[in-house]
């Protein structure tokens, strides 16, 4: 077992997290963000218990196959640019555990899916961003699991689904992404943006709240949704949600945060 010390009876959902835009919670950027940092903030209180640890899949790390972060003690990588320089001395000192790591690299293996681990690479931003308010403690040992380069959405499905047995040992599993990412549109407030992400989030949220069979035809078939394309010009953003989806099961999907930033609308998404 990759973790003990508790009753392994309540089954943990499985999330998907907005992170926001680089270190948003973190600077004077009045009442843009605000909803979005309280949602973040109120993560720990609809979970059944404190996890005894947590998978985290986020839009910032991509490999030719699925690497885990093996490191006791991950760094912090700040992978966001032209910000204020106290937003690069941000902390968030949460464990890692080899021993998940390992675990998770065996449940993958079972599903004939080749996998590794790096025990060099810390925590990107779409991690401790987001983590910093949602589990604020940074006492809960974490294991970030990388993309695929391939984009392959049901590859991340699969990737996902072979994860699913985790929550019965009391592990998380959470993806961060953002909903509309499309950076060069994000904050010109265009009408013909604004509408397309509209659009694609109200596909989303029938997509993510379907039976769970078509939920994954739905989500395979994703850049035939109207607007998908305007809102994932590249959808590295989106597959940390299909990882989740596909973790998910036969749990349906509810929509759990619904806001409009700058123009654009964004979602956020449990199961079970």
């Amino acid at each position: 077992m990759p973790v003990t010390g508790s009753s392994l009876t309540l089954r943990q959902p499985v999330l998907f997290l907005p992170h926001g835009g680089g270190p948003c919670f973190f600077m004077d950027w009045p009442n843009t963000w605000d909803k979005m940092a309280a949602y973040l903030r109120n993560t720990q209180n609809t979970l059944p218990r404190k996890p005894d640890a947590i998978l985290v899949v986020s839009g910032h790390w991509e490999e030719n196959i699925p690497t885990l972060t093996a490191a006791p003690h991950p760094s912090l990588i700040y992978d966001y640019y032209g910000f204020p320089p106290h937003t690069y001395q941000l902390q968030y000192p949460a464990p890692g555990s080899p021993p998940l790591a390992t675990a998770v690299c065996k449940l993958l293996h079972a599903a004939g899916i080749p996998c590794t681990t790096d025990d060099q690479r810390g925590f990107d931003h779409g991690v401790f961003i987001p983590f910093m308010l949602a589990f604020a403690e940074a006492d809960i040992p974490i294991v970030e699991l990388s993309l695929l380069k391939s984009m392959d959405p049901a590859a991340h499905i699969a990737l996902g689904a072979a994860l699913e047995p985790l929550r019965a040992q009391n592990v998380l599993i959470v993806g961060t992404g953002m909903t509309y990412h499309n950076l060069r549109h994000f904050m010109n407030g265009s009408p013909v943006t604004n509408q397309a992400a509209q659009e694609f989030d109200t596909w989303l949220e029938k997509a993510m709240t379907a039976p769970p069979a078509e939920r994954t035809s739905q989500l395979i078939h994703w850049a035939s949704a109207s607007g998908a394309r305007i809102c994932h010009p590249r959808e590295e953003h989106l597959l940390p949600l299909m990882v989740a989806a596909g973790a998910a099961g036969k749990d349906k999907g509810i929509r759990t945060y619904k806001d409009t930033i700058m123009g654009k609308a964004l979602a956020g998404f449990r199961f079970g």
